[in-house]
């Protein structure tokens, strides 16, 4: 499927009968959230009451960047466009750990990093490369006993998720300042890069956790080609003057 760039060609039925639209995340920002103002926004600017809207892959609140947005019968290649490999520019700090893999809970423990070095970094990302198994972090949205996981986690409750199937097709060193590496991250669905960046940590004999995440890429639909809320509620009222 090759990406279709909006457009003020565009009408209201162009919307209910399927589009995909392409949307820069920000941070903060929950997948939820970026649904919901898409239907808002599609109602007061369009007159759409009732249309069906969806993503192709969740990003948690405090990753940026792509997210494939469909609506109208468009939902339909849904699932098609979530089995797409992903890519990410990834921000992992060494010397720490929390709860959560991230930056949604504070450090609960510090680690020595400074035997850490680029030399180490790459080697370790090489032992990465391929099919592996993952277990996901406990601040995630998989469900268990009709609980999502996150909520099991903030109880305190003891569990321990099934490890799944990932893959690892390009895992590249951007640059590294102590303690932070930027690493590219080419890999399939599914995957968590907070327990990536969990487990870098322990292969380098230290503690780390995710920083900063930016989803640059799925499949072949690229961020650059994303527009940000503000830019598509813009295209909406220019389609709406038409």
């Amino acid at each position: 499927m090759q990406p279709i760039l909006l457009s003020e060609s565009y009408n209201k039925d162009s919307f209910i009968e399927g589009l995909l639209i392409l949307i820069d995340k920000p941070y903060k920002w929950s997948s939820f959230d970026i649904i919901n103002k898409i239907r808002i926004l599609l109602r007061y600017h369009l007159g759409i009451k009732k249309i069906k809207v969806g993503h192709a892959g969740t990003l948690d609140p405090l990753a940026t960047g792509l997210m494939i947005v469909c609506t109208g019968k468009m939902t339909k290649k849904i699932n098609f466009l979530t089995g797409l490999d992903k890519e990410y520019i990834s921000e992992i700090t060494f010397g720490a750990t929390t709860p959560s893999f991230d930056l949604e809970t504070e450090v609960n423990k510090r680690f020595e990093y400074k035997h850490i070095n680029s030399e180490k970094i790459i080697n370790a990302l090489k032992q990465f490369e391929g099919k592996q198994m993952q277990t996901p972090p406990l601040y995630s949205a998989i469900r268990i006993d009709g609980k999502r996981a996150y909520q099991h986690a903030r109880k305190g409750d003891d569990m321990t998720l099934n490890q799944r199937e990932i893959t690892f097709n390009e895992l590249e060193l951007l640059n590294y300042s102590a303690p932070v590496a930027n690493i590219r991250i080419n890999c399939s669905k599914g995957t968590y890069i907070r327990s990536f960046a969990d487990d870098l940590g322990k292969k380098l004999q230290s503690g780390a956790y995710l920083s900063a995440l930016k989803r640059t890429f799925t499949g072949d639909f690229s961020l650059k080609d994303a527009m940000t809320i503000e830019q598509f509620e813009n295209l909406l009222e220019k389609i709406k003057c038409n």
